[in-house]
């Protein structure tokens, strides 16, 4: 097998993803399928980190935040990718790849708490660490948290993995002649004002110079072929 394209990478991992045909929660054979691509990549001798989102289920008690205060509702958002960042450890586990997870708010007795040059030797030993409770800070989301981990673990690339297979000129369920973007920059993603991540993440990584490559995780093998740099997804550069 030729090399893979990167040394270090981040995985944005969204919490619906994790969902599989279900309205919310976790579809056990979806993570597993998942962690079992993820411990292909491990094998190959790429350093992964990973910041997942808590939409999946958060999503169960959403109707019961209506009204609620903004920074409250938030920090139950954080709660919620904690949960699933102890799944998807636990998952990793069962499939012999050994992964850390690192909170941005204090839960020590659960998970480590985020410290930079910890979390820099964990991924240098060639474990997978978990980033949890996005930055840490109500009103900024996981694709920020996203933005903000990858620059600061000197990530190659961040992979934006979702139920979507690529950036599209349009939502693809609405219009039937929605085309998908192989490559696309910065500027132009901003003045198409095309979905990609929310404006504070892109803005970041357009800042460091951290290319976005959007994928399907729901794909087989899709992972494995953008590690490899296989044409897969949309990248989105300088």
């Amino acid at each position: 097998m030729s090399k893979p394209a990167f040394k270090r990478v981040l995985l944005k991992l969204s919490g619906e993803a994790l969902m599989g045909d279900d309205p919310y929660g976790i579809n056990r054979g979806t993570i597993e399928r998942m962690v079992a691509d993820v411990a292909e990549v491990a094998k190959l001798g790429v350093e992964l980190a990973v910041v997942i989102g808590g939409g999946n289920i958060f999503r169960g008690v959403a109707p019961g935040a209506q009204g609620m205060d903004r920074a409250t509702a938030d920090y139950m958002g954080m709660l919620a990718t904690v949960m699933n960042a102890l799944a998807l450890a636990d998952a990793m586990k069962h499939v012999g790849v050994t992964a850390r997870v690192m909170s941005a708010i204090g839960i020590e007795q659960v998970v480590e708490p985020y410290v930079r040059p910890k979390a820099l030797q964990y991924l240098e030993e060639g474990k997978v660490v978990i980033f949890a409770a996005g930055t840490g800070n109500p009103f900024f989301t996981t694709d920020t948290a996203a933005a903000l981990r990858g620059s600061e673990m000197s990530a190659e690339i961040v992979l934006k993995a979702t139920k979507v297979d690529g950036v599209y000129t349009a939502d693809p369920k609405k219009d039937p002649n929605a085309t998908m973007y192989q490559k696309i920059s910065f500027d132009d993603a901003i003045a198409k004002h095309l979905q990609v991540m929310d404006a504070t993440a892109f803005a970041l990584c357009r800042d460091q110079k951290l290319p976005i490559k959007v994928f399907s995780i729901t794909k087989p093998g899709a992972l494995m072929n953008v590690i490899m740099g296989a044409e897969e997804g949309t990248l989105v550069h300088v």
